[in-house]
């Protein structure tokens, strides 16, 4: 597990991320929410302490257990599962920011649970999360999670807790002096790369390795962005492409554990910008049904690479923050199905309304899943001038 000085670190670097993931900066007695599970609650604690300092007012949450869920998708009814408290709208209609504490001590507790029970809930829960994405595009919000070890993950990751512990370490520069210095300095050196891309005149991007052969349509007003605080770690860079351009295979070599279940060896026909054919080794039921919870989450909402140079994560460990970063030997190519982010427009983002994402192709669903590929791959990018360019190979960019 992590030592005191190493949670202390950890809370300081998410303190970084959530003021760096938002454009307006904080105020004294803006609302922070901590969502955490019971076994990251000594991490909980100290972020606590390094937020009331700041002059912040900080409400903690505590998740349900795995029994809980597992209680709640096995005895409601419908109505239950679509039900929204009193006040919650208007909580998170003010709500400044929102820090996530994942560690799970389960991970597939609700593999016999009816996927579309678990759909409902995620359906009615977008009301919410599309309030905080208004608030974001507004500045006026900003949001942050990381991963801590627990027995569950590294079980699942194939792991010892030591070795897991020790990828959660390297990877968020706990044993450094200062961890919020070296993710500044990440953080600018990823600009020179995004620069670069956004410079290029993108129409599309041609995927191409052993198990992979995908098309991606940029979009009118993208860019490419990533590394902002958003998420600790994050090395990614990423967009989300206009989704009805998206045709050919996307092949996920990497397993995904998701709502309490767990699939492998997923792999999606993509034709005119939808998913026309799914397959897995593992969980393929729990994947088409999760791709038809609405029409948006069988299109791409994002699509990213993460060049091995940043990232030093270098093992599976069952969990989509990291796994979505891995580095590795060849980096790693991903895609999302389902809902897409507005700040990839390239634009004033306070303009952008469900009129104008939808004609610019910015694809909308209650789903956002991460399928993260590992292989040797080459990634050429078309131009508008008509020229091809090869942007990625060998786990890095060509910058």
């Amino acid at each position: 597990m992590l030592t005191k000085l190493q949670l202390v670190k950890y809370a300081k670097v998410l303190v970084w991320g959530l003021e760096t993931a938002r454009t307006k900066p904080y105020k004294p007695y803006d609302s922070i929410l901590i969502r955490y599970h019971l076994e990251a609650a000594p991490l909980a604690e100290y972020l606590f302490r390094e937020l009331i300092q700041k002059k912040l007012n900080v409400i903690p949450r505590c998740l349900n257990t795995p029994v809980m869920e597992h209680d709640f998708y096995s005895f409601t009814d419908s109505k239950q599962r679509k039900f929204i408290a009193a006040g919650e709208k208007e909580f998170y209609g003010k709500l400044a920011g929102n820090i996530f504490l994942n560690a799970p001590s389960s991970l597939t507790h609700l593999k016999d649970i009816d996927s579309k029970k678990i759909n409902d809930v995620m359906v009615t829960r977008k009301k919410l999360r599309e309030i905080m994405i208004k608030r974001e595009e507004n500045g006026d919000f900003g949001w942050t999670l990381c991963t801590l070890p627990t027995e569950e993950l590294a079980k699942k990751a194939k792991l010892s807790l030591k070795e897991y512990t020790n990828q959660v370490v390297k990877a968020c520069f706990l044993n450094d002096k200062n961890p919020v210095s070296k993710w500044k300095q990440v953080y600018k050196e990823s600009v020179e790369i995004k620069k670069w891309l956004n410079s290029l005149g993108i129409k599309t991007i041609h995927v191409e390795s052993k198990s992979m052969d995908l098309e991606i349509l940029f979009g009118e007003k993208r860019k490419f962005i990533g590394i902002s605080g958003h998420n600790i770690p994050s090395f990614e860079i990423f967009t989300s492409p206009d989704w009805r351009g998206t045709r050919g295979t996307f092949y996920a070599d990497q397993p995904s554990f998701r709502n309490g279940n767990y699939v492998e060896k997923v792999k999606l026909l993509f034709e005119k910008g939808r998913v026309i054919k799914i397959s897995a080794g593992k969980g393929e039921n729990f994947v088409k049904n999760t791709l038809t919870m609405d029409r948006g989450a069988s299109q791409v909402g994002e699509f990213s690479l993460t060049d091995k140079r940043f990232s030093k994560i270098d093992a599976f460990m069952a969990d989509t923050l990291f796994d979505e970063n891995y580095g590795g030997k060849f980096g790693n190519c991903h895609i999302a199905v389902g809902s897409s982010y507005s700040d990839t427009y390239n634009g004033n983002v306070k303009n952008l309304n469900k009129t104008t994402k939808k004609s610019l192709g910015y694809n909308d669903s209650a789903l956002h899943w991460d399928l993260v590929n590992t292989e040797d791959k080459i990634v050429t990018a078309t131009l508008k001038s008509g020229k091809k360019q090869v942007i990625y190979e060998k786990g890095m960019f060509k910058h």
